[in-house]
């Protein structure tokens, strides 16, 4: 079941239950104990199917959420601005579970000593954002030639200014499954644990040999990584090297044996 739908039936299951509930007299008399037993019974549901964790926490808040806003009375108009603010910004995030994340100037200079030096290196930059990694890399790596594929409207508009005087960084507006991984030396994906199967599957079919898959805290499941790498960020970050191809690894560097 995908996890939209899952939310929906946690979210209706809740209700459903609250008012058997409220029907029978079996709950308190007042908002309160239906708010409460809803989102406890949504949340408890979302974990009986599965969902990932954080979803507990959205169902426990959602209605609580809801009640107390519409208590505030507030125009109808600033709830479709918030909406529609969070649509540009996350898009397809419900589909693809791959939320905005940023990626830190010391996991960029981490990356360029990954790329090789003394020829033009190419780099794609899976779900590019705001491109947070991008720039700090077309920085440190001039020689080094960019891309940045994102789906989001808001996060893409934003790279494309924010990068508009940086020759070396050309950026895309769709779906990076559906362009050729072959031209890359390397890859990098700052996605979430949901995609990362279909990422490795999609690399050892395209990518050649001397490139290199890099993502940023989170693992291909089941497939041992060649090295991983440990940033000295805030985050603590902890990139994770693969070989997709047959390729020897050289002193943190990638070469075709």
């Amino acid at each position: 079941m995908a996890p939209a739908l899952k939310a929906l039936v946690a979210q209706v299951t809740g209700w459903l239950v609250t008012f058997g509930l409220a029907r029978s007299g079996l709950l308190p008399a007042g908002l309160l104990a239906i708010v409460l037993t809803q989102a406890l019974t949504a949340a408890a549901t979302a974990t009986a199917l599965g969902s990932a964790p954080w979803w507990r926490w959205i169902h426990l808040g959602f209605t609580p959420l809801v009640i107390g806003a519409l208590q505030l009375e507030i125009a109808p108009g600033w709830y479709l601005a918030g909406f529609t603010g969070l649509v540009l910004v996350y898009w397809s995030s419900f589909r693809t579970q791959v939320p905005l994340f940023l990626s830190s100037r010391a996991t960029a200079a981490a990356v360029a000593g990954l790329l090789p030096r003394g020829r033009p290196g190419h780099l794609l930059d899976l779900g590019s954002g705001t491109g947070a990694l991008l720039r700090p890399l077309a920085r440190l790596r001039p020689d080094l030639r960019l891309e940045g594929v994102e789906s989001a409207p808001a996060p893409y508009a934003l790279s494309r200014w924010l990068s508009r005087k940086s020759p070396t960084i050309a950026l895309a507006r769709g779906d990076f499954f559906q362009i050729p991984w072959s031209d890359y030396d390397l890859v990098y994906a700052f996605l979430s644990p949901a995609p990362m199967a279909q990422v490795w599957e999609k690399a050892c079919a395209e990518m050649r040999p001397g490139a290199l898959l890099v993502s940023n805290s989170f693992p291909v499941p089941g497939v041992e990584p060649e090295r991983v790498i440990e940033v000295d960020d805030p985050r603590r970050t902890r990139l994770y090297c693969y070989i997709p191809a047959g390729t020897e690894w050289h002193k943190g560097r990638i070469g075709v044996p």
